[in-house]
């Protein structure tokens, strides 16, 4: 192998192959946060030959806190690029929060853990989900944004989840203090 790049050693071919698999591999999503449910898409901009720029809304569970659910919607680059997974992804990115059952803390948080992280480009562009907690109105917090590992974009959405009983049999409602740290 290293005769055919003579100024490398195998151990440097072996290590530059690691770095290039590590960054083109897919980054996971967070923590216990499952993959998002699609819902819907909608078409935005039509292409002839290849697939359409869309807006694609999604839905998933907060892992570490039931009795939430998020709503997103994120556009979705068309063309040959979108299509074989290289465009970059734009940072436009909507979020809506809800209580949908009684909400039960798992196990204390950090303020602005993430919830959901996915990727939103090849290499360095991806999107999160971070959660926090208003211990003065006992209020979760949720924000999306999007980064880059050299420029992040100041575009963003906030949604938050007043905690609230669930129904008469949920007269025990949690304060989300107790559960976030600083």
């Amino acid at each position: 192998m290293s005769s055919r790049f003579p100024g490398l050693s195998s151990i440097r071919l072996k290590a530059l192959a690691l770095f290039l698999l590590a960054l083109i591999a897919p980054t996971a999503s967070a923590s216990a946060a499952d993959e998002p449910d699609l819902i819907f898409r909608r078409s935005t901009v039509f292409k002839w030959v290849s697939p359409n720029d869309k807006l694609a809304t999604y839905g998933l569970d907060d892992p570490e806190v039931e009795g939430v659910a998020c709503h997103f919607t994120v556009p979705e680059k068309g063309g040959f690029k979108g299509w074989l997974g290289l465009a970059e992804e734009v940072s436009d990115i909507s979020l809506a929060c809800r209580q949908v059952g009684p909400i039960k803390f798992k196990h204390k948080m950090e303020q602005g853990d993430d919830m959901f992280r996915q990727r939103r480009s090849l290499f360095f562009k991806k999107m999160q989900i971070v959660r926090g907690c208003d211990t003065k109105r006992n209020v979760l917090v949720y924000m999306v944004y999007s980064d880059k590992l050299i420029e992040g974009s100041p575009k963003n959405s906030t949604s938050t989840v007043p905690i609230m009983p669930w129904g008469p049999a949920d007269a025990n409602v949690q304060k989300c203090g107790e559960f976030f740290t600083q």
